[in-house]
Order: C-alpha cells, then structure tokens, then sequence
C-alpha cells in the first residue's frame, strides 16, 4: 500500500528502512523524501514505523 503518494513511498518501503535503523519520520524523509511535498502520509508513515519497532502506541 502507498504511504507517500507524492513520492511513490510503499509500506514495504518504510518497514526495509525500518530494518536498516529508520527509526522516526524525520530520519525516514531524509532517507526518502517522504511528507517533503503535502506532509499528509506523516502520521500514517509513523505508525508503520512504529508497528516495526514493536511500538503499539502511535503518536
């Protein structure tokens, strides 16, 4: 599923970066840009980051 529309950013995307040591939002749109245009896949984009860090609460 696209996360980031506006930079063709999958799930699949978020959680390999997750795996390689992504581990906030800001670190994920340095890596790949995400949330640079309309910002609207932020919030969306931490909770899959947070599913991968075994982190149950989202922000």
């Amino acid at each position: 599923m696209y996360i980031c529309i506006c930079q063709a950013i999958t799930e699949k995307d978020i959680q390999k970066a997750a795996s390689q040591g992504v581990s906030s939002v800001a670190m994920l749109s340095e890596l790949t840009r995400l949330g640079k245009h309309c910002g609207c896949c932020t919030e969306e984009a931490d909770r899959v980051l947070n599913q991968c860090s075994g982190n149950s609460s989202a922000t």
